[in-house]
């Protein structure tokens, strides 16, 4: 908010904060010392997390709610902070001037409980993370000691499991807190088909976007269909103004599987963000994709040379002056070689499709007229989908081009 200054200050009135002082000591949680606040401050107030999630609200009516959860005009916005670091948001509209001094040690206090409150549930989610990531790392393989480090955070794998990877990018600003936005609202859909599901945000290296790795307890593979389908229902319900890539991976019955279950996942969301149509792709339906997983869990540094033997000069290219020399490879490939067919597919003209050709034999070295190249180009596209790399052409700018198509800006 802006708070205010201390010229428009009705003064400190101590005595208006003993009903919260005494909430705060007496242990009687975030719902009755917001409600406390609410009587000191004569405003109504509702408090939200750094996810997003409303964790108490003293409005005088459900109008008075909902347009302070918006954040409508006339609500003031106060940022929580503890030891320099967010902890939420309080939301408030005085019917008076409170002053200055009163909303920092509302706000403090308010803060000070909601970092205590929430401090085990941090800790829940590191641990989370840390057994997660273990996993995944084959860090941790012995069999007794992942059913014994799951058990410990409540998690039974005896019937087996199986894994949900989901990326989001943003293409909106979003506001500070977003990533664990994702998060809850990943585990929360993962939760409602099988409640013991466990969920992190794990980093892999320099991939964009948030990633969320979750574990779907159980044998059950319907239940891991409705799982991952949670996860994207609530991403897209919380999310607006972001893409989503989901992949779900086989169940494993066994506990030493899981590393084998988390890198299904993570190649089945890699070949569904390249799809528009599917954001959502179990490896079971990766098709041809599912041949490279041994490249790309057991030796991605060969994978990545294929990769830059083949593709990766044209997608330099294309990032250099927003061509579209790997979309168009990929249509080509879609129309069995077909240069008509291509043009088709791209509203582009043929003599453009052969020109666009014709750059990709000189930058690659390989002729898509004949099948070897068609055949490395194929699998290179491939190694790049299976590999997560990003890939951003742009409309075709050069000879050839007769659209008068207008240049794309840079994200």
């Amino acid at each position: 908010m802006p708070i205010p200054a201390e010229g428009t200050s009705s003064g400190l009135d101590l005595s208006a904060l003993d009903a919260m002082t005494e909430a705060v000591e007496s242990g009687a949680g975030l719902p009755e010392i917001v409600r406390a606040a609410s009587r000191a401050l004569e405003a109504s107030l509702v408090l939200v997390d750094r996810s997003g999630a409303v964790l108490a609200v003293a409005a005088r009516s459900p109008a008075d709610e909902q347009s302070l959860t918006m954040g409508a005009n006339g609500v003031d916005t106060v940022e929580l902070r503890v030891a320099d670091e967010p902890v939420g948001l309080m939301r408030m509209r005085a019917r008076g001037e409170p002053g200055a001094a009163l909303v920092r040690i509302v706000a403090t206090l308010i803060a000070s409980e909601v970092e205590r409150v929430r401090a085990p549930e941090r800790a829940s989610q590191e641990a989370a993370a840390g057994f997660l990531g273990s996993v995944l790392a084959r860090e941790l393989t012995d069999e007794a000691e992942i059913l014994a480090a799951a058990g410990e955070l409540g998690v039974d794998l005896l019937t087996g499991a199986s894994f949900v990877v989901a990326r989001v990018h943003a293409h909106i600003p979003s506001e500070d807190g977003w990533r664990p936005r994702v998060l809850a609202a990943a585990e929360r859909g993962a939760r409602a088909a099988a409640s013991g599901a466990l969920a992190a945000l794990i980093e892999r290296g320099d991939r964009e976007g948030t990633e969320v790795t979750v574990l779907i307890p159980g044998g059950d593979d319907t239940q891991a269909r409705r799982a991952a389908e949670g996860v994207l229902h609530e991403l897209q319900s919380a999310l607006p103004g972001h893409t989503f890539a989901v992949g779900r991976s086989r169940v494993a019955a066994e506990a030493t599987d899981l590393a084998r279950a988390g890198a299904e996942a993570l190649l089945a969301a890699n070949v569904a963000e390249g799809d528009t149509e599917r954001p959502l792709l179990a490896f079971d339906d990766t098709g041809a994709y599912r041949l490279l997983l041994p490249a790309m869990s057991e030796d991605p540094a060969e994978l990545q040379r294929f990769y830059a033997e083949t593709v990766e000069p044209l997608v330099a290219y294309d990032e250099q002056y927003e061509t579209d020399l790997v979309q168009t490879v990929e249509a080509f490939l879609d129309a069995d070689g077909n240069v008509a067919g291509t043009a088709a597919r791209l509203f582009t003209h043929r003599h453009t499709i052969r020109y666009r050709l014709e750059r990709v034999r000189e930058l690659s070295g390989l002729d898509v007229g004949s099948t070897d190249g068609r055949e490395k180009l194929s699998l290179g596209l491939k190694a790049m989908r299976v590999l997560g790399i990003a890939h951003r052409g742009g409309p075709a700018t050069e000879a050839g081009v007769t659209g008068g198509r207008v240049p794309r800006r840079r994200q």
